[in-house]
């Protein structure tokens, strides 16, 4: 079959389709490709340059990147609050150079104090960076698309991860002080790229029509930190996120010490996942178009989430073959549940909030995730790590009481659109 189309309007039209028609979103994504692929060059790399290249025992940087982890927790609130007063966007331009100056600072550490600091510094710019960038999102984008705009916005991150940490790989190989700054400065320089896109972008000052808001639009301002079933809520979804040290940190170990399978398979579970994310997590959050929905999803993902775990669990006894069966079954699962748990999470934080306090909500949402983050190695490594199959069930368990538990929790909350002026 011929075409009559002229030469390169195919790689056009191929481009229009993979791209969002909105040039918002289309900017959103492009920015988040750009944070994204810095990420994956600095997050492959770092626990290396500080060990290799700054001399820094293994001990010392898991301790200070736990200190920062703490540290991190408490941003997100704060910065919240200041984009609510400031403006998301106007913060962000200069969140984004600060954090940039906070990866090339690591390139001049030359003590271990030095070290905590700058962590504490850089990790309290990314999670309040997180929280503002989300409130900016709230804002910005229609409330009917949105769970499913930042659904592509997580499959393009993760797609960008994908890419740095294999732009990362050369640097590994080198395993020079030249290489590693290099994957620094690039990093550094994904910062202030996103910052200037961000600065063409042209983001509505005011909340995009039909945004939500719980109980409707009259009555007083609420605080983030003094409605309570949004704690709840933040603090039933922060025990799903727990699902991602299981992922980075408790499989691997259980892979090697705790199963005949072969090491690896380490590299093939984290395959599976990030292809299944950036392929499956739009279509995923399809079916979540309200607070009921968001949470019967969190609800399904988590009991797939245990289904996980007993896989995981499954994988102590018998040979490598089995074993490798039930590690990968385990994390197939494991993923469709992570991607429904995102989507119903993403719904539930921004639809229980009140869109005039967008960024203090989506701080404190952050702010419980970042805590799972935080401990989650630890529980982790305390239950399977530590206890083999009866610790991964624990976890199951923990996954399959709090996901149903957020039905009964959202169950009348109301939400109503924001009247738009005339």
């Amino acid at each position: 079959m011929t075409s009559s189309a002229p030469a390169g309007a195919r790689p056009c039209a191929l481009g229009r389709r993979l791209l969002p028609a909105g040039p918002l979103l289309r900017g959103l994504v492009l920015m988040t490709l750009v944070n994204a692929v810095g990420d994956g060059l600095f997050v492959t790399v770092n626990v290396l340059f500080f060990t290799r290249s700054l001399g820094l025992t293994p001990g010392s940087v898991a301790l200070g990147l736990t200190a920062a982890g703490v540290c991190g927790v408490f941003a997100g609130v704060p910065m919240g609050r200041l984009a609510d007063r400031a403006g998301s966007r106007r913060l962000l331009l200069v969140l984004g150079p600060l954090e940039a100056a906070a990866v090339l600072g690591y390139a001049f550490v030359r003590s271990f104090a030095a070290f905590v600091v700058l962590a504490c510094a850089a990790t309290v710019l990314s999670r309040g960076a997180a929280a503002v960038r989300s409130a900016l999102i709230a804002r910005a984008l229609p409330a009917d698309g949105q769970v499913r705009s930042r659904a592509l916005l997580r499959s393009v991150a993760n797609a960008g991860l994908v890419v740095g940490s294999g732009g990362a790989a050369l640097a590994l190989q080198a395993d020079s002080y030249a290489g590693y700054v290099t994957m620094l400065a690039l990093d550094a320089a994904s910062f202030l790229g996103v910052a200037l896109l961000l600065a063409r972008l042209r983001v509505p000052a005011t909340p995009a029509p039909g945004t939500p808001v719980r109980g409707g639009a009259a009555g007083g301002r609420r605080t983030a930190l003094g409605d309570r079933r949004y704690l709840l809520v933040t603090a039933l979804h922060a025990v799903l996120e727990l699902q991602l040290a299981v992922l980075t940190v408790g499989l691997p170990l259980w892979i090697v010490l705790g199963t005949q399978a072969p090491a690896a398979l380490v590299a093939a579970v984290n395959v599976v996942n990030c292809l299944l994310v950036v392929l499956f997590q739009v279509r995923a959050s399809r079916g979540v178009t309200d607070v009921p929905s968001a949470a019967r999803a969190c609800a399904a993902g988590a009991l797939l989430l245990a289904a996980g775990c007993a896989g995981y669990a499954a994988a102590q006894y018998g040979p490598a073959w089995a074993a490798a069966a039930a590690l990968l079954a385990g994390a197939l699962v494991h993923t469709l549940g992570e991607l429904l748990t995102s989507a119903g999470g993403w719904t539930l934080s921004l639809d229980l909030a009140d869109p005039r306090a967008h960024g203090e909500y989506q701080g404190v949402f952050l702010s419980g995730q970042a805590a799972a983050h935080v401990i989650g190695p630890l529980v982790v490594t305390l239950t399977a790590v530590n206890h083999g199959a009866a610790g991964w069930l624990v976890l199951a368990g923990l996954f399959a009481l709090a996901g149903p538990a957020l039905v009964p929790a959202v169950r009348g909350a109301a939400v109503a659109p924001v009247p738009t002026a005339p």
